[in-house]
């Protein structure tokens, strides 16, 4: 049996995020992939044993990437204003930088390897931000609330601007491009509500 070729690795990986993305779980097949990545089906199968184990290798190893950017010089002993401020720096570099995976995983996020995959990726970023919030609390800067709740108001916003930066339209159908501007004048208002 042949060993893995890595650079094939990459090519595959690439190719299943791009084709889950446009197509979605129903148009996506290993035989599509394989064409997309001009190699013969039977090479995917020496990576991987069928399309769940693709999907979900994959998941995790692009969810586990993803969460260990948006971590980067994040200290959950900081500040609240501090922390959350380095939450939506890295969560923004993360998701512009990397469209095609921050779509992939949100697709994930709907599907039956939710739970597998977020939960293989939440071992080192719960406790941290779980650390983060707890701190806040301790040090009066924000009221005990659910995580719900707290990531509606902390990162919704952001995440609803980057989808129209990437849509490249506002949600009234108008040209949008996201700025420092609009991102930092979001920030304040989300930092507002969460203070006490």
């Amino acid at each position: 049996m042949r060993g893995r070729d890595l650079n094939k690795v990459d090519l595959v990986k690439l190719n299943a995020m791009e084709l889950l993305v446009r197509t979605g779980f129903e148009g996506f097949t290993m035989n599509k992939l394989a064409k997309e990545c001009k190699i013969s089906v039977a090479t995917l199968y020496i990576y991987y044993k069928d399309k769940d184990d693709l999907i979900l290798q994959i998941g995790m190893e692009e969810g586990k990437r993803m969460s260990d950017i948006m971590l980067e010089n994040f200290d959950p002993e900081v500040s609240f204003e501090e922390g959350l401020r380095q939450q939506w720096k890295n969560r923004a570099k993360c998701m512009l930088e990397n469209p095609v995976s921050a779509r992939f995983l949100e697709l994930l996020r709907s599907s039956s390897y939710q739970e597998q995959i977020f939960n293989c990726i939440a071992g080192n970023f719960k406790p941290t931000l779980g650390k983060f919030m707890h701190n806040a609390i301790n040090r009066g800067e924000i009221n005990p609330m659910s995580l719900d709740v707290y990531w509606s108001v902390a990162f919704a916003p952001l995440y609803n601007l980057i989808r129209f930066h990437n849509e490249k339209r506002s949600i009234a159908g108008q040209a949008f491009v996201l700025t420092d501007k609009v991102l930092w004048e979001t920030f304040g208002l989300v930092l507002k509500a969460l203070r006490k």
